[in-house]
Order: structure tokens, then sequence, then C-alpha cells
């Protein structure tokens, strides 16, 4: 994570990140609100966190060689199975090395799929 100081927001914490983090997470960032627009944000486990319906729908946060995503249930991991074999994936966290190309296209759909899930929860 950037430090170990507590964050007001989102913008705090990337600018608190280093020049290598900072493109991705802001990529990420733009990523949920063009796929879920009205989504909210706020900083929870000192971590940037997206809700939709009251509900966390995505966490991720910048780390020393990779950008974890946190898609908050094993379902996600189940649904996108071989697809995350090239990443460093445990029941509710994917990481994207920094020294590879973000996949923009996979993380699209993670958080599309996320969405769905909490729409469809009631």
């Amino acid at each position: 994570m950037a430090t170990q100081r507590a964050f007001r927001n989102i913008d705090d914490y990337i600018a608190a990140l280093p020049q290598e983090s900072q493109g991705p997470v802001s990529q990420l960032r733009a990523l949920v609100h063009d796929k879920v627009p009205g989504v909210k944000e706020r900083i929870s486990y000192n971590m940037p966190t997206f809700d939709l319906k009251g509900q966390p729908l995505i966490y991720f946060g910048a780390w020393k060689k990779h950008i974890g995503v946190y898609p908050v249930t094993g379902r996600v991991v189940a649904h996108f199975g071989k697809e995350f074999a090239p990443y460093k994936v445990g029941i509710g966290t994917i990481q994207f090395p920094l020294a590879k190309p973000m996949p923009v296209d996979l993380i699209r759909r993670i958080i599309e799929f996320r969405a769905s899930e909490l729409r469809s929860a009631g």
C-alpha cells in the first residue's frame, strides 16, 4: 500500500502512491465509474472502495510490485476461472503485476459481474 497513514479519500490515496502506481490505480478508478455510473467512493480498510446499493462492489490497492483487486466474493474467482491463470489469486483477491500491462478488458468484466451480483441481490 502507499503508506501506513490513514487516507481521507481516493484522491489522497492516489497522491500518496509512487508515480508508477498512480496511473494504473487512476485507470481502475475510471473503469469502475465508466461501468457503474453513480457508484459511491470511499476508503475502507485504508484502500479505495466502491459501493453499489450500499454494498462494496470492489476494492483495490497498490502494492510494491502489483495492484490488488478485491472483488469481495469467491464467486468472481470461480466465474472467471482459467482467465485468472496468469495471476496470483486468492479467495477474494487478484494480483496484477505492475511490470505487465493491466488487463483492462478482464477488469472491466469483473466490475460488470460484481455489479450484476449486487443488482440481483435485491
